[in-house]
């Protein structure tokens, strides 16, 4: 593609098509990337919050198995035209919400990860903290209950803040080395908590003997189906912006395949050590302790709280900057191609990461699952059943990737924006609105039926296919 075909403010070098001679990541690639980014903190935090809220192990491990299985499908599917154009995610989505209008679901799917950026940064300085007091014990623990945690522990999260930023000054090349520790490092890691977990409950026995706290089978689904939609809603994102990866593929089958072999075992099996490390505190401490930066506080070796939270610390900083830096700049830059780079784009995120006061977002694990990962994913699920609907249903997967970076062309629509994307992305949404608003304490259970309220448990899915065939019936009636 030639610059002179494209319109300035829809081009940048980080938004091109990549040519076919440098697409070389094979399926072992995409199997290490989900790997990398599956063995992560809030993956560990997944699995033991659902125990935290009641689950017993094999409830916990089939949900997060069945969660990631689903979200394989839209990640597969997005990741088609990736892997066949050489796009990237926020030049993807111009084809069915407009030139101007891919910023709507660009921007949404910003907000969403320098949420997570928040996250893992929280993680990272937490761990930093922790080990200072390993070696001076009369520090306070975090007090995450406050609006604003105590000096000492924002001075850590500030600090390893300040290192995200560095790296992406840095490049993101930097970060490969640390992803290579990070794939050799973390599953020793998780085995040797594993060990502990059984040495320390005396055998596996006792911990796969705790039972589940709920006493029906209406009360095991009323947790299981919201907590399924969470399951979903963590790789939600991802599932948008999985072209951003796909794009540099040999082939589909590189892309397909890497992705079945990578995401949902490697998600099931740092589950698996969650869920038996978390029903483990139980036994060993007496109360259940599900997150892990916490847990590895209480160890008494000094040396070995030290090399945990080194661990914890340098693979949230691969994972950081893979999954949570790499799409929000990408979609930052899509704002004004001409003004922010990939690097600003990077630090905008870092800022935003920081306004979100990602403490409050994990302090406990119903915020955590309920507030955080369905909110969000009642947002992405209509993103994702538009892009998917347009690709395979109106486009029939035929692109012209030309006309993708110009103002005068097919996907102009008016104005720049595709106005039925953007109302079948209103329908998506408004009807997880009322849940929301009772999960957040807004409004009272009485205000809305029932019913009403209870779409909130499956808001992607809910989003997903309402969007999705909203808009086949708009487009359809276009006769586009």
């Amino acid at each position: 593609m030639h610059q002179n075909q494209t319109d300035s403010s829809l081009y940048n070098e980080d938004l091109a098509p990549v040519p076919a001679e440098r697409r070389k990541w094979r399926t072992w690639n995409y199997a290490a990337l989900w790997i990398s980014m599956s063995l992560c903190i809030p993956t560990y935090m997944l699995a033991s919050s659902l125990i935290g809220g009641g689950m017993n192990w094999w409830q916990a491990i089939l949900t997060i198995f069945l969660g990631n299985s689903i979200v394989l499908i839209p990640m597969i599917l997005n990741g088609h035209a990736g892997a066949k154009y050489g796009i990237p995610f926020p030049v993807f989505v111009r084809a069915s919400f407009g030139t101007k209008g891919a910023n709507i679901p660009a921007m949404l799917r910003a907000i969403v990860a320098c949420g997570w950026f928040g996250i893992q940064t929280w993680i990272g300085g937490a761990s930093l903290y922790n080990i200072l007091r390993a070696w001076n014990p009369s520090l306070p623990e975090i007090d995450s209950s406050s609006l604003f945690p105590q000096a000492l522990p924002m001075l850590c999260f500030f600090i390893f803040w300040a290192l995200n930023m560095y790296i992406i000054y840095l490049g993101v090349d930097s970060i490969k080395k640390l992803l290579v520790f990070k794939a050799f490092f973390l599953p020793i890691a998780a085995l040797a908590l594993l060990i502990w977990a059984i040495v320390a409950a005396k055998g596996l026995g006792p911990i796969l003997d705790q039972p589940s706290k709920f006493t029906s089978t209406g009360n095991f689904l009323n947790y299981f189906f919201p907590a399924l939609t969470g399951m979903v809603g963590f790789w939600a994102t991802l599932s948008l912006n999985i072209p951003d990866f796909t794009r540099y593929a040999r082939s589909q089958k590189a892309q397909i395949n890497g992705q079945i072999i990578g995401l949902p075992p490697s998600m099931t099996f740092f589950a698996f050590v969650g869920v038996i490390v978390t029903s483990a505190t139980a036994i060993i401490y007496g109360s259940t302790e599900w997150d892990i930066v916490k847990l590895a506080g209480k160890f008494e070796n000094k040396l070995m709280v030290t090399f945990a939270m080194a661990g914890i610390i340098i693979s949230t900083l691969a994972t950081n900057i893979a999954a949570n830096i790499v799409s929000p700049a990408n979609d930052f830059s899509n704002l004004s191609p001409g003004k922010i780079n990939f690097r600003t784009g990077g630090y905008i995120t870092g800022i935003i990461g920081i306004l979100i006061f990602p403490w409050k977002l994990i302090a406990d694990p119903n915020g955590y699952i309920f507030t955080w990962l369905i909110a969000y994913s009642s947002l992405l699920g209509p993103v994702g059943g538009i892009m998917i609907a347009d690709y395979y249903f109106i486009r029939r997967q035929q692109l012209v990737v030309d006309e993708l970076y110009r103002h005068n062309g097919r996907y102009f629509f008016s104005n720049g924006f595709n106005n039925a994307a953007i109302l079948a992305l209103l329908v998506g949404i408004v009807p997880n609105i009322p849940g929301f608003l009772l999960q957040v304490k807004l409004i009272s259970a009485t205000t809305f039926p029932a019913w009403i309220s209870h779409l909130y448990n499956y808001a992607w899915f809910v989003g997903f296919f309402v969007s999705g065939i909203v808009y086949i019936v708009l487009m359809r009636n276009r006769n586009h």
